[in-house]
């Protein structure tokens, strides 16, 4: 057994070694221009993935803070898309379950703000048609993907690949990464105060 969780933890570290660390700093760089710009980031993913979304956007949100009771403190407009479950219970059994995260993108998506995709395959339907309406409507569009990046890497601004083809380190690696760029996020807006 020590065996089996020795090699897990080595195989996901020698995964992270292979992330491209420019990609990373290319979405970073797009994030933080987002709270620069008092955009709004919304996040998506399903599965374990919306899991990730949420708590992506609690870091953010929460995290990123130096003075929580200061209202003069600029905070990240953050939403996670996969919070709702009326909502996204409703549109999936009224509509379809492709449509959860691209009707409620129609509520509040505008020009300038940015959509996190965060999936392993890049290829579930809900998140390729929330993409695309994010892109028709003028946002950025980023992404924690998996695998060789699926049909959504192409219709992304700007995209992270985890280079692996199994889940559950590439789900590992996309919450170490969220980590990280909302760790380096917190000491870059510090500095800037």
């Amino acid at each position: 057994m020590q065996e089996f969780f020795s090699d897990y933890f080595e195989e996901l570290g020698k995964l992270l070694t292979k992330i491209n660390k420019k990609d990373i700093e290319a979405v970073t760089d797009i994030i933080y221009k987002a709270y620069i710009n008092e955009r709004t980031i919304f996040i998506l993913g399903n599965g374990g993935s919306a899991t990730t979304a949420s708590h992506f956007a609690c870091d953010l949100g929460k995290g990123t803070l130096s003075r929580v009771y200061d209202d003069n403190e600029r905070r990240f407009r953050v939403v996670s898309l996969t919070d709702n479950v009326s909502t996204i219970t409703a549109y999936a059994n009224d509509l379809s379950f492709d449509d959860i995260f691209v009707q409620q993108l129609r509520n509040l998506v505008h020009k300038g703000d940015v959509v996190i995709s965060i999936t392993g395959s890049g290829n579930s339907k809900n998140v390729i048609k929330a993409v695309k309406y994010a892109r028709d409507c003028g946002a950025m569009t980023i992404g924690l993907l998996g695998f060789d990046g699926g049909r959504v890497k192409k219709l992304l601004d700007k995209y992270v690949i985890v280079p692996s083809e199994h889940y559950g380190r590439i789900e590992d690696a996309h919450l170490i990464l969220e980590h990280a760029i909302t760790d380096y996020l917190r000491s870059r807006m510090k500095e800037s105060k």
